[in-house]
């Protein structure tokens, strides 16, 4: 009002200084300090040559006040000069922020830039006032009620002003209580464990779930709405909400009104559209069926699935529209699904980004998506999983990119974040009989970014002397046939790895083939010779072992033929939370040999997603052994153990079956498995995709030859674990409780295991 009215006043004064009008032969401008006067001409509606008039002093007025650069402006005549005598608005010189600790000083000065309060620019009271207000809405949005925002400009030299804001963010207001008023079908305890905002537990110091946010309550409503809407209610609505805040501003009660209608039938589901697809074909991912509740997920999942199916076509743009027909007499929805199809495109380039390390072709021999062929979704996703797969990159995206000025042509962008291919690992433990355990394994999984591995292994502790070396080419063929060799030598004490008193010098080697059988399967081949040398110790009490020596020796030539078949559908090789992984090896030993003995082995391990957070995994181990031909009886060294941290944790590693002298021997059978339900790190808002949580229970025990399978001998333990991928390599920890241990039970309740990368 105030700037109206000088404007008005000044436009007065302009009518008695230019009596008469004239021509302008020249312009000067008086009081400017900082600005130029080409500035001030870029703003007049008039120049030199031009007739004076009284409205040209009014349009000069309110040009230069438009501009925003001054706080009075005059306009005089000087013969046939025009005269225009201005006043500056100071220039902000710097904006300093105290006491802001929620907000940064960078994301304040951001904010204020992009409204117009930034250094350089004109200072305006009336703006910093502005300025004030619209912190305080950030703090509220927060939930910092109690805000205090005070300012003080400084004026400067050469008409600038120094803005110094100081805050006390105080306290975000906690929840005191959350109401839900309307609710018939639903108990108020139910609704409230949907929603994120509460007055919070013991655990709220760190969740902070208990403080209030507008943000997080829009969140709440929808999730609230969804609830409904997955249910049937189709015409659920929040009528209101109030949020009242108490006098010291640091509580805040939430009530929020809703009416929850009826529950809606599906009365018939239809397709409509371009159907380029067969319509029984497209009815088979509609996951919402006729008669039942109406529910909106199952609407969005059943649109997902049928986008997804024409996207393996190549129809990657395809759109999926579900339409409800509401008839509010019957309580029935009619739900029609709207295809549009677009142009079918394919795919004329893939780009791969991030791979330094990496050479393109071990990526692009994973790819099942061809460039020049129709764009498959399905394709593009089996190809995203395979390079997953590898273990090479931590972070593995797939964006389709629509080429410009075409409509049937897309590029794909494959984009990944390499990890360390080169690993140190290390396991480590302590206990009263083992002391320290030591152990280290180098392996070049990704060696000169060529995609093929190398290893050498070397243990030295109080149970093994052991060095391996190993070779793997996984496409030695273009076909994607892998060879390769390893080769070993082994030393082990196994008194000291808590299994009956013998010692054993073995060496060996195999060649290893393997054949891809289908986009996830694969068969195995290997061909292996090992020399075992056994060693009893001096009195050794053990009878069988001494007459297995008696009758076939203490030195033993083994050739073996070893098949394989396995499958991995894991999305990550590492921390996967979805796929299974399943692996069937059979080997035996050939006739000509020392011995002749077998062994099947079978492992499964399946991960299944609950929710967004949490990974249901479950495991299977089994393994069988036994003698023929020459050999009766199935050779001891070569028995299965069970307990330990990779088979039932709570339990001393291979201590577990039938013991003679306290001390396990092993068995020709082995069953053992559990499950898990793995989660991330809670109350941390952005998750660490290296780490990982699981509530476990695991079972599992070994039997003798000459015993009989019986499921009451079975060991139970159950606990908690964490796995970290460190830069240093994985880190696994796990507590355990055992469930029915007997008295010849070594337990353990506290494992680990540690390694480093490189």
């Amino acid at each position: 009002m105030n700037k109206l009215l000088n404007i008005i006043f000044l436009m007065l004064l302009t009518g008695t200084a230019i009596a008469e009008s004239f021509v302008i032969e020249d312009i000067r401008v008086e009081g400017l300090q900082r600005i130029s006067e080409g500035t001030v001409f870029n703003f007049l509606p008039v120049k030199a040559g031009d007739e004076m008039t009284d409205s040209g002093a009014k349009s000069i007025i309110r040009a230069l006040y438009k501009s925003k650069y001054f706080n009075d402006v005059g306009v005089e005549r000087e013969d046939n000069v025009l005269v225009i005598k201005v006043s500056e608005r100071p220039a902000i010189s710097r904006i300093e922020f105290t006491g802001n600790k929620d907000l940064t000083t960078e994301d304040l000065l951001k904010s204020l830039r992009q409204v117009g309060f930034a250094e350089g620019q004109v200072y305006e009271q009336a703006m910093l006032e502005r300025v004030e207000l619209e912190l305080e809405r950030q703090y509220f949005s927060r939930g910092k009620y109690g805000v205090n925002i005070e300012s003080e400009v400084t004026p400067l030299s050469q008409n600038r002003v120094a803005i110094k804001v100081s805050m006390e963010e105080g306290l975000v207001a906690t929840i005191g209580g959350v109401n839900i008023v309307g609710n018939v079908r639903f108990e108020e305890s139910e609704l409230l464990a949907q929603l994120e905002s509460s007055e919070g537990n013991l655990l709220s110091i760190i969740s902070r779930d208990n403080q209030y946010s507008r943000q997080k309550l829009s969140a709440d409503l929808e999730t609230l709405r969804s609830f409904y809407l997955d249910r049937g209610y189709v015409d659920f609505t929040v009528e209101s909400t109030q949020v009242s805040i108490t006098d010291d501003k640091k509580k805040i009660f939430i009530t929020i009104n809703i009416s929850e209608g009826d529950v809606y039938q599906v009365n018939e589901v239809r397709l409509a559209g371009d159907l380029i697809i067969d319509e029984q074909e497209l009815f088979k991912y509609i996951t919402i069926k006729q008669n039942a509740t109406f529910s909106r997920k199952q609407v969005t999942k059943s649109s997902e699935y049928l986008t997804d199916r024409l996207g393996n076509d190549g129809y990657a743009f395809a759109n999926v529209n579900a339409v409800p027909d509401i008839d509010r007499d019957n309580r029935v929805v009619t739900l029609t699904f709207y295809v549009d199809p677009g142009r079918r495109a394919y795919v004329r380039r893939i780009n791969i980004v991030g791979n330094s390390k990496s050479r393109d072709e071990v990526l692009r021999r994973e790819l099942r998506q061809q460039e020049a062929s129709w764009i498959s979704t399905g394709n593009v996703e089996l190809s995203k999983a395979r390079i997953e797969r590898l273990g090479y990159f931590e972070d593995v995206n797939v964006e389709t990119i629509p080429v410009p000025g075409t409509a049937d042509q897309v590029d794909l962008d494959l984009s990944v974040t390499e990890v360390s291919s080169g690993s140190l690992s290390a396991g480590a433990g302590f206990s009263g009989s083992d002391g320290l355990i030591l152990n280290a394994n180098v392996v070049q999984s990704n060696f000169l970014g060529s995609g093929k591995s190398v290893s050498f292994g070397f243990n030295n502790s109080d149970v093994n002397t052991v060095y391996n070396f190993g070779y793997t080419d996984p496409y030695a063929t273009v076909d994607g046939i892998s060879q390769g060799f390893s080769t070993y030598f082994r030393q082990t004490d196994s008194d000291e790895a808590n299994i009956a008193s013998f010692d054993t010098d073995v060496w060996g080697g195999s060649v290893n083939f393997g054949i891809p059988i289908a986009a996830n399967n694969r068969i195995s081949l290997a061909l292996g010779y090992e020399n075992t040398q056994l060693d009893i110790t001096e009195g050794f009490t053990v009878s069988r072992y001494s007459d297995f020596i008696a009758k076939e020796g203490d030195s033993y030539d083994t050739y073996s033929v070893t098949l394989g078949w396995s499958t991995n559908t894991r999305n990550n090789p590492v921390l996967p939370t979805r796929g299974r992984l399943q692996s069937l090896t059979a080997s035996t030993s050939l006739p000509f040999g020392s011995l002749q003995y077998y062994k099947l082995r079978y492992k499964d391990q399946w991960f299944k997603p609950v929710t967004e957070d949490l990974t249901l995994a479950l495991s299977g181990n089994l393994g069988y052994g036994d003698s023929y031909g020459d050999t009766d009886e199935f050779p001891f060294f070569q028995n299965f153990y069970a307990g330990g941290q990779k088979s039932v944790r709570g339990f001393k590693s291979n201590t577990l079956g039938i013991k003679e002298n306290s001390e396990a021997l092993g068995g020709n059978l082995l069953v053992a498995g559990g499950a898990e339900l793995l989660f991330p790190l809670p109350f941390v808002k952005k998750q660490i995709k290296s780490f990982r949580l699981s509530a476990f229970t695991d079972f599992g025990n070994v039997y003798d030859q000459d015993e009989d399978f019986d499921l009451s001998l079975l060991r139970y333990s159950a606990g908690l674990s964490a796995i970290w991928v460190s830069p240093f390599g994985p880190v696994s920890v796990s507590i355990a409780q055992p469930f029915n241990e007997q008295d010849d039970d070594e337990t353990e309740v506290f494992q680990f295991a540690v390694g480093s990368t490189f």
